[in-house]
């Protein structure tokens, strides 16, 4: 790994380490936002698909250290390719891009052999608000938001398509791996409704890890060692990913600020913990969503 690479992972773990040091979980921010994309959105790139993995807790956590409304963000050639200027004085924001290249080596029997070399770079992005002269609709203030009802019928049905056995009662919320369910406490014991779906994310999140979904398993061997924490990271921010994607406003869980000081220890002795966490937890969501039933094409609608 270049000095450079490594450097990346170091300045991007110790920042999220920081905020947490501070009773800060930069996934968990913003909520307030009011714009046209709507109060609560993962980070969008400015042609409008949304940041993914890691990228969306660097960004969450940036707009609320620095009070961006706006989730939209973009390069300094794509703002002047706009018509926009990053305003004199503007300080940008690291996100990185992630892939792989294949090169082509020889082997010791004296082939050809192809080798796949992953590789994460860096980039600069400014916040909308931080960029004079861009078409209106980049800055577009809020629409009425929609019915909370609506909403969280939406959420309702959203989870009901996964498929998930999930059983109603008792005063505790988890995941059984071995009887694979996620039991929940009953819908009026929480606080509010965005609460209650809110949690059943998080544990829809840990029912994706079993074997015949995504297999996901960090090694954990008992209750509060580090891979089990690896795990509640995945859900955490898993389901902080999924009420933006459903438009649930996501608060703490009680029960789960004593993971904290677990996730810290994880993220210093493994600069990559919090890029692997993010990424397996997009991977929980995307799954999540791919068992929604897909919208029928104008050729089946007739």
């Amino acid at each position: 790994m270049s000095s450079d690479k490594a450097d990346l992972y170091t300045r991007i773990t110790s920042r999220i380490v920081q905020a947490l040091e501070q009773g800060v979980r930069p996934w968990l921010q913003p909520w307030n936002s009011e714009h046209a994309a709507g109060p609560i959105t993962r980070p969008l790139r400015h042609g409008g698909e949304p940041y993914r993995g890691i990228n969306v807790v660097m960004l969450w956590g940036e707009a609320m250290e620095r009070g961006f409304s706006c989730p939209i963000w973009m390069t300094f050639k794509q703002a002047l390719t706009l018509g926009g200027n990053v305003r004199k004085g503007q300080h940008g924001t690291q996100v990185v891009y992630a892939n792989r290249i294949r090169r082509t080596e020889t082997g010791d029997n004296g082939e050809d052999v192809e080798r796949e070399i992953p590789f994460l770079k860096g980039y600069t992005v400014f916040n909308c608000e931080q960029i004079d002269g861009l078409p209106s609709h980049y800055l577009a203030p809020a629409t009425p938001p929609l019915n909370p009802d609506q909403r969280i019928a939406t959420a309702e049905t959203f989870f009901g398509n996964t498929g998930a056995d999930i059983r109603h009662g008792g005063a505790h919320a988890y995941y059984n791996i071995a009887a694979d369910f996620v039991a929940m406490p009953c819908f009026e014991t929480f606080h509010d409704a965005e609460s209650f779906y809110a949690t059943l994310g998080h544990e829809i999140c840990h029912w994706t890890r079993h074997g015949k979904r995504l297999n996901r398993d960090f090694g954990r061997k008992r209750w509060g060692d580090q891979g089990y924490a690896a795990e509640e990271l995945v859900a955490e921010i898993g389901s902080a990913f999924l009420s933006a994607d459903l438009g649930l406003a996501l608060e703490p869980r009680a029960d789960h600020a004593s993971y904290v000081a677990n996730w810290i220890a994880v993220m210093k002795n493994d600069k990559r913990a919090i890029f692997t966490a993010a990424a397996h937890a997009e991977r929980a969501v995307g799954y999540l969503h791919s068992l929604q039933p897909k919208l029928a094409t104008i050729e089946e609608a007739g």
